[in-house]
């Protein structure tokens, strides 16, 4: 604990005012708070502050320091303990087919993942669709999984910064969550406990992610690559495009089953595009493969050969959950009723207005309003055409998992759609380019 002694309304009061934070001061705040010395309130009002007013580099790392040591931190040998993030967008359920890929590979993959944040999904809260998965191990179980089967998925565990964790509760219900230097301590607190040697980046841009253009998204990577920098990890950021649902599928139960699809070499094109391209990311800078094309190879032979498979059923079983689900999708919970959306004209999909699909499903009980909520795991969509698709009137654009109960729910998210989120066009619309750079 910092010697320091400093005043919360004051400190609060400067950083609304946009005076920059010292490192002893943002230190001291993010300790009392964990400490619970400061209430929830006062940090809410000092997220606020931060995230209006901004924070200079030396605030940004300042904070990342202060999460970062509220908790434990491991520390594995070798170079091939390897992480991924991804800040999160509709329908990003890669993380369960990038991390068994790389595994087969041969790269050690220490996932400590999050929950839902705003509009977006969490990984932990999909994984725990499958019965009897457990995310909550402790930091010394965590380690022993990891070195003895090389892959382990857990939730954000009280060791492991827990500054981040009560934060990000909070960023989640207080609009504060797209803000470069918030995210960037978040993520970063995390992946350096975790023990993680290198990590790859997938930072969203677009109607979708937290950086709606792709000039926050690269501000985001540089970021990301400068801290990983400053404590001597390799690092590769993609940015790549969330301006429509990642794969088809949106809703906890039906992620996994498209997850466990590509897995089997049957999944949507661009789910499947993205997730060889991290996981060969990952064994590239692990050391296991010389170059970034005989990285790509490795990981597309992990998919074809089922090895890859083989690792997410291992992942499942090792954790306490029911593997039997690769093979029996009638084991996760799935909502009976299917609504369907279909086109009011003819013309080709031009954009999804994709936060709302989101926000959408949270309406439907597949998302989190308060902290406190229960999330449903069967609820959720299925896409059947993509932004550049052609459509005809009457076609069907997308289905509403739903419960029996919920008919006029899923009428009113129909409605909603229609009018607030699709947008067509009557002529030729180009696809949207999926990887748009890296930055490494």
């Amino acid at each position: 604990m910092t010697k320091d002694i400093f005043q919360v309304y004051p400190l609060i009061d400067k950083k609304k005012k946009g005076l920059k934070l010292t490192h002893n001061e943002i230190k001291w705040f993010i300790q009392n708070y964990t400490d619970k010395k400061i209430e929830d309130y006062q940090m809410s009002a000092m997220l606020m502050a931060m995230f209006i007013k901004g924070m200079d580099p030396a605030e940004t790392a300042a904070l990342t320091d202060a999460m970062l040591e509220s908790g434990k931190q491991l520390k594995f040998p070798g170079s091939n303990v390897i992480d991924k993030h991804s800040t999160g967008g509709i329908g990003d359920k890669a993380s369960f087919i990038l991390a068994p890929i790389a595994s087969a590979a041969g790269v050690k993959v220490p996932m400590i993942a999050g929950r839902g944040l705003g509009h977006t999904g969490g990984t932990v809260d999909k994984i725990e669709a499958v019965k009897g998965f457990k995310t909550a191990l402790n930091l010394s179980d965590f380690e022993k999984r990891l070195n003895k089967d090389g892959l382990v998925l857990i939730g954000q565990t009280p060791e492991i910064a827990p500054a981040d964790r009560l934060i990000y509760a909070l960023r989640d219900v207080t609009a504060t969550i797209d803000s470069i230097p918030l995210i960037t301590a978040s993520i970063m607190s995390k992946k350096l406990a975790e023990g993680a040697n290198g990590i790859v980046f997938d930072i969203k841009t677009g109607t979708g992610a937290f950086m709606r253009t792709t000039k926050d998204a690269r501000n985001l990577g540089k970021s990301l690559i400068t801290t990983s920098k400053r404590f001597k990890k390799k690092a590769v950021a993609l940015i790549t495009d969330m301006n429509q649902p990642l794969g088809n599928s949106v809703g906890h139960s039906n992620e996994i089953i498209e997850s466990i699809e590509t897995l089997k070499g049957r999944g949507p094109k661009d789910l499947t595009d993205l997730s060889l391209a991290l996981a060969a990311h990952m064994i590239h800078i692990a050391g296991i493969e010389k170059s970034f094309d005989k990285a790509f190879k490795k990981a597309e032979l992990m998919v074809s050969s089922g090895k890859a498979l083989e690792e997410f059923r291992k992942l499942i079983k090792a954790q306490g959950g029911d593997e039997r689900v690769i093979d029996d999708y009638s084991l996760l919970p799935l909502a009976k009723e299917i609504t369907i959306v279909t086109a009011p004209k003819n013309g080709f999909i031009k954009m999804f207005q994709n936060d709302q699909i989101g926000l959408l499903l949270i309406d439907l009980g597949g998302g989190r309003k308060t902290k406190s909520d229960v999330i449903d795991h069967g609820v959720g969509f299925e896409f059947k055409k993509k932004i550049g698709d052609k459509i005809k009137k009457g076609e069907t654009i997308f289905e509403i998992h739903h419960h029996a109960h919920q008919k006029d729910v899923a009428e009113n998210i129909k409605s909603i759609f229609l009018k607030n989120v699709l947008q067509m066009s009557s002529t030729k619309v180009k696809t949207p380019k999926l990887i748009i750079e890296k930055i490494s």
